[in-house]
């Protein structure tokens, strides 16, 4: 459904706020006019009302992205994700079960943007400023063992590489931590035990206020460096522009028009590179 027809996409060049102002002037439908574009969509194969009932739902996408902007995660990534759902949710709505398409849409929106941030919450914003950056490259082969820096040490490094103290305490203690389950689990007694993901469907939960109080440890970050090594060059180069950016993180379409290949691909690269990281974590930790 997608090949055959253009919808709004997120880029550099317009931003975020141009492409929010662009959805919301789409015009929302009525009851009677949604029932027929459903039933042409349903009964012909319509691309045409398809269209017309993706962009009317957009600004939904928005909305319920919005929800999710605690993890870390460009939003334009997570309306993008968001989209993939809704354009699910069209494709499977039947107009005959006597429900508007806003609320059979917002499960998929919902799952699309769940699966996204499960897929890639361990490798989220690992090191998102200039001075974390030079940390994470720097700090292990600085250190002098294996131990706890001490005060001298701490004050040395943070000399050499023009950063704060506190920082460096900071990024010794992600590099020291393990990751947390996002999963949630049993224990002897029979009773559950919440982790991130119990969170992910509360409308009224600051899923950053949750993660700071549960991530008690974090990804080791010398892992992270063996496993960005261990890519090529085309699939780092854009696990960086997407995850280690400082400021204005590429947009899956930026890398598109970079390499000369569909957004698509570069997602698919992208996804490729994820497990592939994933997987040398999980090794170096086992």
């Amino acid at each position: 459904m997608t090949n055959a027809m253009t919808l709004p996409t997120i880029s550099s060049t317009d931003g975020l706020d141009q492409y929010i102002r662009l959805v919301k002037s789409f015009p929302m439908l009525s009851a009677e006019d949604e029932f027929a574009l459903a039933t042409r969509l349903q009964k012909d194969n319509d691309l045409e009302a398809a269209k017309q009932l993706i962009l009317s739902h957009m600004r939904l996408v928005v909305s319920i992205a919005r929800g999710y902007s605690g993890y870390g995660l460009p939003q334009a990534d997570l309306i993008q994700e968001g989209n993939i759902g809704l354009m699910k949710a069209v494709r499977k709505f039947d107009p005959e079960r006597g429900v508007r398409l806003v609320s059979f849409a917002m499960h998929w929106i919902k799952a699309e943007i769940h699966e996204y941030i499960v897929r890639n919450w361990r490798l989220v914003k690992i090191a998102t400023t200039k001075a974390q950056r030079k940390l994470f490259f720097n700090l292990r082969s600085m250190k002098q063992g294996l131990g706890t820096l001490d005060t001298k040490e701490v004050k040395h490094i943070a000399d050499e590489l023009n950063v704060k103290p506190e920082e460096v305490l900071e990024m010794e203690a992600r590099m020291n931590g393990h990751e947390i389950s996002l999963e949630g689990y049993g224990d002897d007694d029979g009773e559950e035990v919440y982790s991130p993901i119990a969170y992910l469907e509360d409308p009224n939960a600051e899923p950053s206020e949750f993660l700071a109080e549960r991530q008690a440890e974090r990804l080791e970050m010398s892992g992270l460096a063996q496993a960005m090594e261990s890519l090529d060059e085309r699939s780092r180069r854009i696990v960086q522009a997407r995850w280690l950016q400082e400021e204005n993180s590429a947009t899956l379409h930026d890398l598109a028009n970079e390499f000369g290949v569909s957004a698509e691909r570069i997602r698919q690269i992208e996804q490729k590179a994820m497990q592939k990281m994933r997987l040398m974590l999980s090794e170096s930790q086992a």
